[in-house]
């Protein structure tokens, strides 16, 4: 055995292994795009942004609930040196202590951005210097009512409202992704259908020719018709070869490109479930104009924009006003002292028993802040804040006017289109059969090679541009889809 021979062996060896290793993808345009929405990386960005604006909203909302906080101090041991003053001088002495507590606090936050309160706590005291115990119990009632909120502006509420818009937004702009996605998608499988027809369409002109050259060598043989018109069709014959390894070179590459936006190995090979019939789609200009305005991200930004400005004017506003807080408590503490070494139980019951016995504190105050000059800082501010209100409500109309103009552009083209592809259909029917008329005419010899070229490229020209008709019909339905969020196909919504 030959060298050659052992290397043909071993390469065939290759190609089979490959092709044992390689996968068939069978997809249709729903498959890819499933696929696609999978592997994205921007979609599975947006998805993760997505759930911190709801997780971010379910903090928000859960700010009006209940808080329960249990605190403890175990220990707080201390040793210094404390200063005391009095009538008789300055003198200094040792200090060691060592404090353990412990309380829990209920807090109900309130809608008008105060909240109240219950406490309850034990506490002790241990002065090893002095050499006693104190132990302390407390459980107090309150509230607290900053004043603006009545007036200007409720954080608690703000935040609620800000989490909510940040989470309409990320919502839209996933939506809008997505849709964008599948229009990628859709315009990368149909650049692939359309590579695959066009090879075919140029395989069936090849084998056109082929006959055709064959019909005008044989005729040429018979005496029939002049060398020249045989070697024309040679020629016309040549370029139709060509023609068609041009094409499948083509398809080749725009496959490599769609299996890429898909993340499939170039190894691999797709297999697509297509045809090339189509749904009439009527839509409303009107309607499809009024969803672009209800539905568009660019408005819906515009318009969180505009109610985040005015959020914004309200929070400067209060810097430069009257701003205050009421705030209320009613308390009961006990407390009992023993030696170093106390029985804790005992300490307690004293403590209790004081709780009982003492009287309840009580205390209410209303305190205020008054600006009185600032060099206009806040009022420079506010306007700052206003004007950036003005470009939100600036970026709103002129957004509005934009998204107009696009939609009735969009509707249009898919009418144009849906228009065109019903015309070359007829046209496609007259060139096939104006073909096989000529063809025949040819063979009995009424017409020359040259105007029998002429019908074929007729023939091929109308099933291109028939093609593209339909590809751009398609493309200008899923481009409407995306615009509008609206399938007019399927007459829904798709939010």
């Amino acid at each position: 055995m030959g060298l050659k021979q052992v290397f043909k062996i071993i390469g065939i060896f290759i190609i089979i292994s490959i092709s044992l290793v390689a996968e068939v993808y069978e997809l249709n345009l729903d498959k890819s795009l499933e696929r696609a929405m999978n592997q994205s990386y921007r979609m599975r960005t947006l998805r993760e942004d997505l759930k911190q604006a709801e997780f971010q909203l379910k903090a928000a909302t859960h700010m009006f609930r209940t808080n329960v906080d249990l605190n403890f101090t175990l220990p707080n041991y201390t040793e210094t040196i404390q200063q005391f003053q009095d009538s008789l001088g300055t003198y200094y002495t040792h200090l060691k202590q060592s404090i353990y507590e412990g309380n829990l606090r209920i807090s109900q936050p309130l809608p008008t951005d105060g909240n109240v309160y219950i406490e309850s706590g034990v506490y002790t005291l241990q002065d090893f210097h002095r050499g006693r115990t104190d132990a302390k119990l407390s459980t107090s009632i309150g509230f607290t009512q900053p004043l603006e909120a009545f007036f200007t502006y409720n954080s608690l509420k703000a935040s609620l409202k800000e989490s909510r818009l940040n989470y309409q937004r990320q919502q839209k702009q996933l939506d809008r992704a997505r849709l964008d996605m599948e229009y990628r998608i859709t315009s990368s499988f149909f650049q692939l259908v359309k590579s695959r027809e066009r090879k075919k369409i140029s395989h069936q002109a090849l084998a056109n020719q082929q006959e055709a050259y064959n019909l005008a060598v044989n005729k040429y043989k018979a005496g029939v018709i002049p060398e020249v018109q045989a070697l024309q069709m040679e020629v016309d014959l040549g370029q139709a070869q060509n023609t068609f390894e041009t094409n499948r070179a083509s398809e080749r590459q725009v496959a490599n490109d769609f299996k890429q936006v898909l993340n499939i190995a170039l190894s691999d090979s797709v297999a697509l479930n297509y045809n090339l019939e189509y749904e009439t789609v009527f839509v409303n200009r009107e309607k499809a104009v009024g969803l672009g305005l209800q539905n568009r991200l660019e408005i819906q930004e515009q318009n969180i924009n505009k109610q985040l400005a005015k959020l914004d004017i309200k929070r400067r506003k209060v810097d430069g006003q009257v701003t205050g807080r009421i705030s209320g408590y009613y308390d009961f503490q006990g407390v009992e002292t023993d030696m170093l070494h106390p029985v804790y139980l005992d300490l307690f019951e004293g403590a209790y028993r004081n709780l009982s016995d003492r009287p309840g504190n009580r205390g209410v105050s209303l305190t205020l802040s008054i600006p009185v000059w600032d060099w206009g800082v806040n009022e420079a501010r506010v306007e700052a804040a206003r004007s950036r209100l003005r470009q939100a409500e600036y970026a709103l109309q002129n957004e509005k006017v934009n998204v107009k103009k696009d939609i009735i552009a969009t509707v249009d083209e898919l009418k144009t289109s849906l228009n065109n592809l019903k015309l070359l259909e007829k046209n496609v029917k007259v060139a096939e059969k104006s073909y096989n008329i000529s063809k025949q005419r040819f063979a009995n010899g009424d017409i020359s090679s040259q105007e029998l070229a002429l019908e074929r490229d007729r023939l091929n020209n109308t099933y291109i541009s028939h093609l593209e008709a339909f590809i751009s019909y398609k493309l200008a339905i899923a481009d409407l889809k995306r615009k509008t969020f609206y399938d007019f196909k399927n007459d829904r919504s798709i939010l």
